[in-house]
């Protein structure tokens, strides 16, 4: 039985403080924040989301999974954000999933692929 720990926060103070502390490995996914119905503004992320949460089985036990909302789309939008300007993310779309500190990052329609998503969680 897989032990993946996941994660929901909202902006990047929120993420900020969720990765003190946090042992092993890191996946974040960045989206767009979701309206009173539950839906993101972003059609990708609603497109990718049950693909990567299907292939979540594939990370290591001792791996934590943060979804990130990044906000609303005027925000995200804001080319000074600090999603897109803190070198630790330097994230560029939504949706985006990255292994915290490393390279390895998948981005938009990457993100409906089930054969990407598995070597990304499997390369540990």
């Amino acid at each position: 039985m897989n032990m993946v720990r996941t994660i929901s926060v909202h902006g990047y103070e929120a993420l900020t403080k969720a990765l003190s502390g946090i042992q092993g490995s890191v996946y974040i996914l960045f989206s767009g924040s979701q309206d009173e119905y539950g839906v993101s503004w972003c059609p990708d992320c609603v497109k990718a989301e049950p693909v990567i949460n299907k292939n979540l089985e594939k990370a290591p036990s001792d791996a934590t999974f943060i979804h990130c909302h990044v906000g609303d789309r005027n925000y995200w939008k804001k080319q000074d954000n600090e999603f897109r300007k803190d070198p630790k993310f330097l994230v560029k779309c939504v949706p985006t999933l990255l292994k915290f500190g490393s390279p390895q990052r998948l981005e938009e329609e990457q993100l409906f692929k089930d054969d990407l998503i598995q070597m990304m969680f499997e390369e540990d």
